[in-house]
């Protein structure tokens, strides 16, 4: 199976612990998520540490999905990673790293993840799932950016890369 990487990252001019408390609150993941997903948290008064699991609903192409992840590791303020353990793909592994800097905190998205099908799965990333993850991980950036002082931010384009 192919492997498949995206990496971002975006600079907030708010301290370490504003903006890991923005991102430990579950209710905030609809916030940064585009409309067009019709993203639904399932779990909403999860208390977020190492073991918590997250549901959630998402609807692609028209398809109601179910979502469900596993916070493998938490380490506040500092990170935390969710992995899948039931939903569309057949991998996926999201590492969320909050970095404090003089001018704020550098916040890194890295995924990790493998669709399933074998070569269907792989034209179907080529032809559709690689172009969105990108659309989705931008307006991510967007919203981070707005939602959390975004006139100082920088941010630069989603990168994604296959192993």
């Amino acid at each position: 199976m192919r492997r498949y990487e995206l990496r971002f990252q975006v600079l907030v001019p708010r301290s370490l612990q504003e903006t890991f408390t923005f991102f430990n609150d579950p209710a905030n993941l609809a916030l940064i998520t585009p409309g067009w997903l019709r993203l639904q948290l399932l779990t909403p008064k999860v208390q977020m540490q190492r073991g918590a699991i997250l549901d959630y609903r998402i609807r692609w192409l028209r398809i109601p999905l179910h979502w469900r992840t596993l916070i493998t590791e938490y380490e506040p303020p500092f990170f935390f990673v969710d992995q899948q353990i039931r939903g569309p793909f057949r991998f996926w592994v999201h590492a969320h790293r909050f970095h404090p800097t003089e001018e704020g905190t550098l916040v890194t998205d890295e995924v990790v993840y493998e669709l399933p099908f074998g070569w269907l799965g792989r034209l179907v990333h080529w032809l559709i799932v690689g172009r969105q993850l990108r659309e989705i991980f931008a307006y991510r950036q967007e919203r981070i950016r707005d939602l959390l002082d975004g006139v100082a931010c920088h941010w630069q384009q989603p990168k994604l890369s296959a192993s």
